[in-house]
């Protein structure tokens, strides 16, 4: 018996986790209460045909109960029952804003603020993060990004890194991304907005990609570039972080910073992790010229 425990954030995606998992054959259980998840193990084992693949979802609604929970693993340990635990973790930033879109509040919240129910909320999680087998944070995920991500680890079973890279082209012009950990500035390339044939066109076409790929200190900037991501991620990976938004910038975000984390994507695509690209600025221009 495959045997899950889905836990983590409030807002960060365990309801869409446990959906996912059960949409792919696992028996799913919500909030079943911590006093009773060694005997519900139990029969698991017991009824192998029915019940092989269980994934139990456990969170801060479990309240004083909570802590009790360490005992409880502990003993289906002891009894032989092995259990994987995933995590669903997000930035508090982007818990907040998701909780005031929803006009939900935190269960820890209570009428106070919801910055106060998250960190109270990571207190009381922080033993299971310690303990997890799989951590996602779900800050840059879509939902079909989620979803693929769980398919990876519990239906094709690859090996698995709590890791995700993503790549993000902006514009200075508009602001550098608040959530960058590593930003670079590709302005120095030249510039195909001077171009008449191109300008209209994005780093997602072949013509302009081909123009700014051509020139020599693209090809440097790639392999240096490359190079010392791949330095990195490993690094980063052993010191416990579980995300990296490298983000590539140009004057509007549509041409040379498009073309670069395209090409990046590309090189750093088939590893362990998980990855995506993002162009947080390739229609602004064409929006602000119709305004």
């Amino acid at each position: 018996m495959r045997f899950v425990i889905v836990t983590g954030m409030s807002g960060a995606g365990k309801s869409s986790a446990l959906k996912m998992l059960e949409d792919a054959g696992y028996f799913c259980v919500d909030n079943l209460p911590i006093p009773l998840i060694s005997k519900f193990a139990e029969i698991g084992c017991q009824e192998p045909a029915m019940m092989n693949k269980v994934a139990l979802g456990i969170d801060i609604r479990s309240g004083e109960d909570l802590p009790e929970l360490l005992p409880v693993l502990s003993n289906l340990e002891k009894i032989g029952i092995q259990y994987e635990i995933l995590f669903l973790d997000c930035r508090d930033s982007v818990l907040v804003k998701r909780f005031k879109e929803t006009r939900r509040s935190h269960p820890l919240a209570k009428s106070g603020r919801v910055e106060a129910g998250i960190a109270a909320e990571r207190r009381a999680l922080g033993f299971l993060k310690e303990r997890a087998t799989y951590i996602i944070d779900t800050s840059q995920l879509l939902t079909r990004e989620l979803k693929t991500e769980i398919n990876k680890i519990f239906v094709k079973n690859e090996n698995y890194q709590s890791f995700f890279v993503t790549i993000l082209s902006f514009g200075f012009k508009y602001g550098i991304p608040a959530d960058a950990d590593l930003v670079f500035d590709v302005r120095f390339l030249p510039n195909p907005y001077y171009v008449e044939e191109l300008k209209a066109k994005t780093g997602n076409d072949k013509e302009v990609s081909d123009y700014v790929l051509k020139y020599e200190e693209s090809g440097i900037f790639l392999e240096k570039l490359t190079d010392l991501i791949t330095f990195l991620i490993p690094n980063y990976m052993n010191e416990g972080k579980n995300q990296l938004v490298i983000a590539i910038g140009c004057t509007g975000g549509k041409h040379r910073s498009v073309t670069l984390s395209n090409a990046l994507y590309r090189r750093l695509s088939g590893h362990e992790y998980g990855i995506k690209v993002e162009h947080r600025d390739i229609e602004k221009d064409r929006y602000y010229k119709a305004v």
